[in-house]
């Protein structure tokens, strides 16, 4: 899953950035508004994390802007100690969930993956495909209730994405946008390398080859 983290407090970007790439997010940043608000407008991020306080452009104009061009991925917005009226204009502008500074990464963390399921009509705890589970927190993948394979942190993300989206025609390009971040080559024949390692895992048939397509989630 692709996130943008838009946040100007770069201490915190650092501190916040290792545990959202262990998490499997593909993590993007933008430090001001008027950066943010092009990010926003010409990737395709599956969610973002957006803190209102933002030099160059505030974060409820950003999202108001967003929302406003028709952009509805899930966003979560970060605010100061105890500003109720901030939580209350973030909401109204389109915000999706919010979290008060200062906060634990775990909650952030749990925060954005209710997010996810939610934007993906999953209300589920686990991320279950007929009888594959994904278990998201060790990233870890069970078939038929038998012992849990482990992933690498790319089979992960990848997996995950493929299970978000199951039975639709998922081109190498988007693949490669949701599962990598903005500096990777995107012309790159890697996800075929990481599909092959998926059929190997859970099986050659729950992911389809569309020739000249892309792929099929089956499960």
């Amino acid at each position: 899953m692709r996130l943008l983290l838009v946040e100007d407090d770069l201490l915190l970007v650092q501190a916040l950035a290792p545990d959202l790439r262990r998490s499997g997010y593909a993590l993007d940043h933008a430090a001001d508004g008027r950066e943010a608000l092009f990010l926003g407008e010409n990737e395709d991020y599956d969610i973002i994390v957006l803190d209102l306080g933002l030099p160059e452009m505030g974060g409820l104009e950003v999202l108001s802007r967003w929302r406003d061009a028709g952009l509805d991925m899930p966003v979560l917005i970060l605010t100061a100690r105890d500003s109720w009226t901030e939580k209350v204009e973030g909401l109204k502008a389109g915000a999706d969930d919010y979290l008060t500074k200062p906060f634990h990464i775990e909650e952030l963390l749990a925060r954005l993956q209710a997010l996810l399921r939610r934007s993906h009509g999953r209300s589920e705890k686990a991320l279950r495909v007929n009888d594959i589970v994904l278990d998201e927190e060790h990233q870890q993948v069970s078939l038929d209730g038998n012992p849990a394979i482990a992933l690498t942190g790319t089979e992960f993300r990848l997996l995950r994405y493929f299970m978000m989206n199951p039975g639709k025609l998922l081109s190498k390009a988007r693949l490669t946008e949701h599962v990598y971040e903005q500096d990777f080559d995107r012309d790159s024949n890697v996800i075929e390398v990481y599909v092959r390692r998926l059929r190997e895992k859970i099986g050659k048939e729950r992911i389809e080859t569309r020739r000249g397509q892309g792929y099929v989630f089956r499960g």
